[in-house]
This record gives structure tokens, C-alpha cells and sequence, in this order.
């Protein structure tokens, strides 16, 4: 069978940065493998293209350029923040505030985000929401180990159950 739409793919990968000899991000072998309802929009639009077709066994490697990834590095993403909101009972955490450290914070819709602290001024800090591999061109390289329908559940709930799935 091959990997189309609604289709449950397992897979292992490599992703590095910019080219097949860049350094190592993320790692994906045989023990814990990557299984995902394909074609339900969640992955990157240009790494669900590069699997389309593909069959159990089959090998692939393609790179991302930054806008098919995670987008360009915006300024928009700098923002300046009241150290006040970093205090805990009148004072500021300074294990929590240091350069280079990430803090999970809220969006305006109450949605999580991590921003990266980037300068610490005397009552500002300035954080860097920017996604970390926004700006940087990826590399993926793997093999397609299992191809099968989806379930009728895990259609309707829009993700994979079971064996490398979420269990209840």
C-alpha cells in the first residue's frame, strides 16, 4: 500500500540543518518511530508531498528551504515584556530569567508559546518568540516503515490510535 490521504504512515527520519551534512536536530529510529495520519494537514505542507506515493521500505531525503519550513525570522516576533510579569512574590526568578533561557508563556488567545529570553534590561525583558528553526533551511532524510488504512476512529478523531499512537 502506498502513503495517501488517510492513510496511517510509520516512519523513521533524520532531520538536520540545511543539507545532509549538517548537524543533527532531531532523530527518529526503529524503537520509537514516527506514526501519523497523513494528509489531515498537521505536517508541513512540502514534507507530506515529498511522502505521497511512497511505499513500505521506500527511502526519502529533501530539503525544506526556511519559508517551506518554519517561516523567515520576523521582528514582529521580538517583543518587549514588563519584568514584573517574570515576579514571584515580589521577586523576579533569576534562575527563570536568563539569557537564552525558554519560557512557555501565553499568546493573546490563552495558547501556549515559547519565547526565548534575548536581553534583560533594569524593568524590560526583551523575549524572542521567532519558532527555533524559523529563518533556517532543513534537511529530512528516512524510510517509510508501514503503510495502512486509517480506522474509521481515528479518521473522526483526526489522529492515530493505538500501537505508536496517544493511548486513552
Amino acid at each position: 500500500m502506498k502513503v495517501a490521504k488517510n492513510s496511517v504512515v510509520t516512519l523513521t527520519y533524520t532531520l538536520r540543518f540545511d543539507s545532509v551534512d549538517g548537524e543533527i536536530i532531531q532523530q527518529v529510529d526503529d524503537n520509537k518511530p514516527f506514526v501519523h495520519l497523513f494528509g489531515n494537514g498537521t505536517l508541513l505542507p512540502v514534507f507530506e508531498k515529498n511522502l505521497d506515493g511512497l511505499e513500505p521500505g521506500a527511502d526519502f531525503a529533501f530539503e525544506l528551504n526556511s519559508e517551506e519550513g518554519y517561516g523567515e525570522l520576523t521582528d514582529t516576533a521580538i517583543i518587549e515584556i514588563d519584568k514584573s510579569i517574570f515576579e514571584k512574590d515580589g521577586k523576579v526568578d533569576e534562575n527563570l530569567l536568563k539569557i537564552g533561557n525558554v519560557i512557555t508563556m501565553q499568546d493573546q488567545e490563552g495558547n501556549p508559546i515559547d519565547g526565548r529570553v534575548k536581553e534583560i534590561k533594569e524593568d524590560k525583558v526583551i523575549m524572542d518568540f521567532n519558532h527555533p528553526l524559523a529563518g533556517r533551511n532543513l534537511y529530512f532524510s528516512g524510510k517509510v516503515l508501514d503503510v495502512r488504512d486509517a480506522s474509521e476512529e481515528e479518521l473522526s478523531h483526526g489522529h492515530v490510535h493505538g500501537d505508536g499512537g496517544h493511548h486513552h
